[in-house]
């Protein structure tokens, strides 16, 4: 058995997703790690100094005689600048970037224009990498697709062979997701039982209190429901920011009686339990590059219902055939979700048998798991670089 690997860390944006997904390979990794970041706010700026910040501090580190084996960066780094910059020490190495999202394809705010040099700076980060890895084929079409688009903009030496070599460094390595921290069983006869009296139905909706999470057609849906005469519940989950958009305030004030919990949770045990005592996870996203919190959702055991778009068919692939997946996607729009979910709630369809969804999503992403796979494709990487220093 190989030895462990010495692994530098450079986090730009330390939170949320990123954090869990570092956190959760550590916890269960057989490499040592050392992980350099910088708290979650001003991202923007975070991916044009970040390069700068980081070469000072592992200039420092290797003064007092650190050394590693591998860097692992996320997308929030502007690695073709890190790679001018950083010490010579550390120029032997391989470096791989993970890409949580991509730049060119990210929601822009209402009233704001997408800043094309942040999303360039992906483009040439994954260039300067020796490995690529994405969450999800998705989010790795999305960024080719928007790199496409734009060579029509590029008045000549279009980039074409760079952006199709992508592909030759690309892996496509899903999040782990932890153990929920309920006993489901419990939760599951609950819903059964409900289900059996024809209780109101239970919706989860959690994400990030923001405009690319589309809580628009959440309300609109809500409000087709309650026009219905669909009798439901609510949990709207998520982190709430100064400016988060007033949808929130609407449905807040339009659903008060339905609504049981709402906003952050303050413990992972208080939200595993938010999720597990309800019925279906909803999600209206037009973003979503892997869906952490839809993959809990479905974790916890909870009827999944997914817009038919972004990275939702990608990831129910995670836990249930292709076939399967159709009956859990609708079709985009705000009446389409009110009508899956009127739907569910009358026929009550495939609650049964709905903790087998959970069971086989875990085999494939528990975060146990994926860090061992993780583990050996960072070795992987290191072998081979060693082996074509060898060569030339």
């Amino acid at each position: 058995m190989s030895e462990p690997l010495r692994v530098l860390s450079l986090q730009p944006y330390y939170g949320g997703s990123h954090e869990q997904f570092q956190q959760g390979w550590e916890q269960y990794s057989k490499h040592r790690w050392t992980i350099l970041t910088l708290p979650p706010r001003h991202w923007k700026w975070r991916m044009r100094h970040a390069a700068i910040y980081f070469a000072e501090e592992i200039k420092r580190r290797i003064g007092e005689g650190e050394q590693w084996d591998i860097v692992f960066c996320s997308d929030m780094l502007n690695l073709a600048e890190f790679r001018g910059l950083m010490p010579r020490q550390i120029s032997g190495i391989p470096i791989v970037m993970f890409f949580h999202e991509n730049q060119f394809a990210y929601p822009v705010r209402e009233g704001y224009q997408r800043d094309e040099h942040l999303a360039f700076t992906n483009f040439t980060s994954a260039l300067a990498a020796d490995r690529i890895w994405f969450n999800s084929k998705y989010n790795f079409d999305s960024m080719v697709a928007g790199l496409t688009r734009r060579l029509k903009r590029w008045p000549d030496f279009q980039p074409r062979k760079a952006i199709e070599s992508l592909a030759d460094k690309l892996t496509i390595e899903p999040l782990g997701i932890e153990q929920p921290a309920v006993d489901l069983v419990p939760y599951q006869q609950a819903r059964e039982q409900r289900a059996a009296n024809g209780a109101p139905v239970h919706l989860v909706w959690a994400a990030r209190w923001e405009h690319d999470k589309n809580a628009d057609d959440l309300l609109v849906a809500l409000r087709c429901l309650r026009e219905r005469g669909v009798l439901f519940r609510l949990s709207l989950l998520g982190q709430s920011f100064k400016y988060s958009p007033r949808v929130f305030d609407e449905i807040q004030s339009e659903f008060q009686a339905e609504i049981l919990r709402s906003g952050f949770q303050e413990s992972r045990a208080d939200y595993w339990q938010a999720l597990a005592e309800a019925d279906l996870f909803v999600s209206t996203a037009k973003h979503e590059f892997f869906g952490l919190a839809a993959a809990e959702g479905i974790a916890a055991g909870l009827i999944p219902l997914f817009p038919d778009r972004l990275a939702y068919p990608e990831l129910l692939e995670h836990a249930m055939t292709r076939e399967e997946a159709k009956d859990y996607l609708y079709d985009n729009n705000a009446e389409a979700l009110a009508d899956s979910i009127q739907q569910w709630s009358q026929t009550r369809n495939g609650i049964a048998g709905q903790l087998k969804f959970s069971k086989q999503l875990m085999s494939h992403l528990s975060v146990e798991q994926r860090a061992s796979e993780m583990d050996d494709a960072l070795q992987a990487t290191v072998d081979k670089f060693r082996g074509d220093r060898m060569d030339f």
